[in-house]
């Protein structure tokens, strides 16, 4: 019986990109795929707001592992180059120290090999070490992740099996990049990728240092027109394919019945019957919200209160009439990095040195901004909610504080006189305005005891016909797992009836090797 003979109805909740890579794959298999959008635009953390000609993209800003999203519009019918237009970046990022360093990563070996040595007294031996053990512990671990991890027998699936002696649980990753690099400062640039999931580098699993190598191994990539047209594109397939995409549009609940879902209740009151429901909210805040409490078992929100959770982040997006000679990306280390790190996780205060980022993409992209001028994004790692901070009371003191180091550290000269667009986000604000649970932007932590079968499965476990996408299920967060989520739910689902969606290709290392 394939999906258009039986004409299974699919809701949607939330047109953030898990979500949506599963609304496109189902679609394009002839389900009746509706998503609603509480919101006024789609992408949820990968979506944009505009102010007065300026683009911001509310979260991502990195699109790594472009084999990932590649793969997906695949299963959708579709050639990423048609709707998209992405452009490498290259170097990566500047990361600048305190001592006034800047290093560079580049897929240019000669251009490593002159920088190490120049600036952290010569290790290129290690860099090209790491290159090559890590290769196939990407391999492997990707071809891993990517299949469900619904019950304990995916853990003796050959993938999981071939797998297992990479996967470094038992070490941290600042420790074990020590094999590689020595000196701190040239270890923070590979481990800093840990804040792509909210964590410190000190208690990430070793697991993650696949993140470093994936960045120099495929590379960087900008879409034109910020990352949220890829949010707007998966959408525009949605459509193609005869499924809809209802902004402004939430969701109540979700209508359980003998522990199934059977549709979505809106906030308008309406019914909106649904033979699948696919739950693309923050998780956590979801099982607070979305689904009466009665109906949880694994996931009760008692239980949920005991779970750790990702750093937050402080925000300002600023709109500025000049453009600033600064690279597209660029990251700003703390005079004492780990003190930094110690204190976004467990300090209840913002840190007082803190490390930042600054995205400035206007160089290389005039959709973002107005002519002769720029769109700056600036994240700070903060403590979540947890911390009880008044952001309230500390916003606006930590905004002058950051403002400051953007005008020294940065070299964004007069800063101040030239912003003529500002929006601040605070935890608080990802908590109330973007339902964010507890303000803790990369969702539930990943340590060793919240990944793979202990993180909430793809096919919801408490709920029959309930399945999940996004950053707080398997395989986690960051885009390119959050595709894989939605993939991994979509064919779930297909197989629930009868279809055999493909399953992901081995990850093949010299086809997604970037070619400077």
């Amino acid at each position: 019986m394939s999906a258009k003979q039986a004409n299974k109805r699919i809701a949607v909740i939330g047109a953030g990109p898990g979500g949506l890579t599963a609304a496109m794959i189902l679609a394009k298999q002839g389900y009746r795929v509706r998503v609603y959008e509480k919101n006024a635009c789609v992408g949820g953390r990968n979506g944009a707001f505009r102010i007065d000609g300026f683009t911001f993209d509310i979260g991502p800003t990195f699109l790594l592992m472009v084999s990932f999203l590649r793969q997906v519009f695949t299963m959708a019918g579709r050639r990423i180059e048609d709707y998209l237009d992405l452009r490498p970046i290259d170097p990566f990022y500047r990361l600048s120290y305190a001592d006034g360093r800047e290093f560079f990563p580049t897929h240019d070996r000669a251009s490593m090999r002159e920088q190490i040595g120049r600036l952290f007294g010569g290790r290129f031996e290690g860099y090209e070490r790491f290159m090559t053990d890590e290769a196939p512990k990407a391999a492997r671990l990707n071809d891993a992740i990517r299949r469900p991890f619904g019950d304990f027998f995916a853990f003796i699936r050959p993938q999981m099996l071939a797998a297992l002696p990479y996967l470094d649980a038992h070490i941290s990753l600042w420790k074990y990049l020590g094999r590689y690099f020595g000196p701190d400062d040239l270890r923070a640039g590979f481990t800093f990728q840990a804040k792509y999931l909210g964590m410190s580098p000190w208690h990430a699993p070793a697991t993650f240092s696949m993140l470093s190598f994936m960045e120099h191994h495929e590379g960087l990539y900008h879409t034109m027109g910020g990352l949220n047209a890829i949010s707007e594109a998966m959408a525009k397939i949605v459509r193609e394919e005869g499924g809809e995409v209802l902004l402004s549009t939430p969701v109540k609940r979700i209508r359980v019945v003998n522990r199934r879902a059977v549709g979505v209740e809106l906030e308008d009151g309406r019914f909106e019957q649904a033979d699948r429901v696919v739950l693309n909210a923050d998780f956590a805040h979801a099982m607070h919200h979305l689904v009466a409490p009665e109906h949880l078992r694994r996931w009760h929100p008692q239980r949920i209160a005991k779970k750790g959770f990702s750093c937050s982040t402080f925000m300002l997006y600023l709109g500025v009439d000049r453009l600033y000679d600064i690279p597209h990306h660029n990251i700003f280390f703390a005079r004492n990095y780990e003190e930094n790190v110690r204190e976004v996780a467990e300090a209840r205060a913002p840190s007082s040195d803190p490390s930042f980022y600054v995205h400035n993409p206007s160089r290389l992209d005039p959709a973002m901004a107005p002519p002769g001028q720029s769109a700056l994004y600036v994240l700070v790692p903060v403590p979540n909610n947890r911390s009880g901070i008044d952001w309230s009371v500390e916003g606006p003191l930590y905004r002058e504080k950051i403002l400051n180091l953007l005008e020294t550290r940065a070299k964004l000269d007069d800063l101040r006189k030239h912003i003529v667009v500002e929006r601040m986000v605070t935890p608080a604000d990802w908590a109330k305005e973007l339902c964010v649970h507890e303000g803790a932007t990369f969702n539930m932590a990943h340590n060793f005891g919240q990944m793979l079968y202990w993180r909430p499965h793809n096919e919801f476990e408490d709920i029959r016909d309930c399945y999940l996408v996004g950053g707080g299920t398997h395989p986690g967060s960051g885009l390119p797992t959050i595709y894989e989520s939605g993939r991994i739910s979509a064919t779930l689902i297909a197989a629930r009836d009868g279809l055999a969606l493909p399953p992901p290709p081995s990850y093949n290392l010299d086809e997604t090797r970037a070619r400077p």
